[in-house]
């Protein structure tokens, strides 16, 4: 089955969903699982600053829940918080799969209509169009 995991986790309420998946996965397949939390950044004002909407331990926390979750089952875990700008995570997320090996890509979609994905944009849409790899879509 699939030896290495990668697990985009986020602060939506699908995510213990996506993290319980995730672990029923690589229980199955005795695999590895990264688990990636991208804090998306955006220039604000005429300073140029990047800030992004939460704290760097808001974004742990995420990480370190499903990491804990998937060591308590038996399962290798590691964890990442990164930054980047807003728009790009899907690009990062399809990054970090290769960069693992990672033979499938986990995450949740926080089931916006058609419409609102297409004006807002949906990170799992984008990433099922840039992956060369299976992604498994949690709802």
């Amino acid at each position: 089955m699939y030896e290495k995991i990668l697990v985009a986790v986020d602060h939506s309420e699908i995510t213990p969903r996506v993290v319980n998946v995730a672990r029923e996965l690589a229980s199955l397949s005795n695999g590895e699982v990264w688990v990636l939390h991208l804090r998306e950044r955006e220039p604000m004002g005429r300073t140029g600053l990047l800030m992004s909407p939460e704290s760097r331990d808001e974004a742990s926390e995420a990480v370190t829940t499903a990491v804990e979750t998937f060591t308590k089952a038996g399962i290798k875990a590691h964890g990442t918080v990164r930054d980047t700008m807003f728009g790009h995570a899907a690009r990062e997320i399809v990054s970090d799969a290769q960069e693992h090996g990672a033979g499938v890509i986990v995450m949740g979609s926080r089931g916006r209509g058609d419409l609102a994905g297409l004006v807002l944009g949906s990170t799992a849409h984008k990433v099922i169009h840039l992956a060369d790899r299976p992604v498994l879509i949690v709802r």
